[in-house]
């Protein structure tokens, strides 16, 4: 049996060995090991969830999987099912990390089961059937970044909501500056949803390179996405646009104390806990549809649009996008990097600037050299 003390034994009684208690005892184990490893118990419960879809999709058990077993699992997952490239790659994921848990020898999975059903675990997921990351795209084609001037007439309405609500004598007034600051800053630093919700005012500090920017020179992200289920993935992003300083300073000062009590949430409700983010997306799409803008906007537009204007409207390298929202791998931000009709319209004005200026026998300006 190997000389590991960790090792969990199956005591079977008997000559014939229960298969659904020695996969009970596997996944306990497995799910020990990662325990260890600091992932999040959601996570744990996703990945045990995954393998036993497989077995139940499979009619097997894992020592007797095979790749084709795997390649028709995926295969159903994404023709029949209908899953997304990312849900499909996480669920290999999933099963290609249990798969290397149970091979490992350290924990003698093979030995037990060869043992005892006479087949052993074998890696199923293996560069001739994953899906890579770096593919072209995996964001929803119905998706999109807002364009400037959809940015600029969303947060205009979201401002003049404000003033309609007090006008009328209705109450809300409060919430929707509220929300029009959370849509702001979303754009801002490029946030998800969740970070945005999570911000509070100690989050925010200075910039020894911009001390023009105040004590909101910086804001450290503390609930970014995790990586593979782990715990909250932390980061700092550096401010951008005066812009932002001066709305959110207004806030803070102006805002947050109408709430009658010290907040250091950032975006409260005054039941004292956070904005939900069902309530933001509700009020994003009353004010879509007041506007008339096309389909395709949610509360990740707003970071869709940071990423794409920092990079195809205002010149900022790919690398400090990356770090800034976050990503692992440089694939991911590209894929919210796709010109806009801004950057295109633009990009049409610099040329047909500089051909006039040739015609005319004038110098290059600065802004187009």
């Amino acid at each position: 049996m190997g000389n590991n003390e960790n090792v969990l034994f199956a005591p079977f009684g008997g000559n014939d060995p229960d298969p659904d208690a020695f996969l009970s005892m596997v996944l306990d184990g497995w799910a020990q090991q990662q325990r260890a490893k600091d992932f999040a118990l959601a996570t744990i419960r996703t990945r045990r969830n995954v393998v036993m879809s497989m077995v139940d999709f499979a009619g097997s058990y894992p020592w007797e999987w095979s790749l084709g077993d795997a390649d028709d699992f995926f295969s159903h997952a994404r023709a029949v099912r209908n899953l997304s490239h990312g849900t499909v790659r996480a669920y290999q994921g999933h099963i290609k990390l249990f798969c290397e848990y149970v091979c490992d020898p350290h924990y003698d999975w093979c030995e037990q089961s060869a043992k005892l059903f006479g087949q052993v675990f074998a890696q199923v997921v293996t560069e001739l059937n994953h899906i890579t990351h770096a593919q072209p795209s995996e964001a929803r084609p119905a998706k999109r970044p807002f364009t400037q001037r959809e940015l600029q007439e969303l947060f205009d309405l979201a401002d003049v909501e404000v003033e309609r609500i007090l006008d009328s004598g209705r109450k809300g007034a409060l919430a929707a500056w509220r929300d029009a600051i959370a849509f702001k800053s979303a754009y801002s630093w490029g946030l998800r949803a969740n970070e945005l919700r999570h911000l509070q005012v100690v989050d925010y500090s200075r910039n020894a390179q911009a001390p023009y920017l105040g004590e909101q020179g910086v804001l450290r992200v503390r609930w970014g996405k995790p990586h593979r289920g782990s715990a909250k993935k932390p980061r700092s992003v550096l401010t951008i646009w005066p812009w932002s300083v001066e709305m959110i300073q207004d806030w803070i000062r102006n805002g947050l104390p109408r709430y009658g009590h010290p907040v250091n949430d950032l975006f409260p409700t005054t039941g004292g806990s956070i904005v939900g983010e069902s309530h933001l997306l509700g009020k994003l799409h009353t004010l879509i549809d007041e506007l008339g803008f096309p389909p395709g906007l949610d509360l990740h537009s707003f970071r869709r649009s940071y990423a794409t204007h920092l990079i195809t409207g205002e010149g900022f390298d790919v690398t400090f996008v990356q770090l800034q929202l976050g990503h692992e791998h440089a694939a991911t931000t590209s894929i919210y990097t796709m010109p806009s009709p801004d950057y295109q319209r633009l990009a049409l004005e610099r040329a047909h600037e500089r051909t006039i200026q040739a015609a005319l026998g004038l110098k290059p300006s600065r802004r187009n050299s």
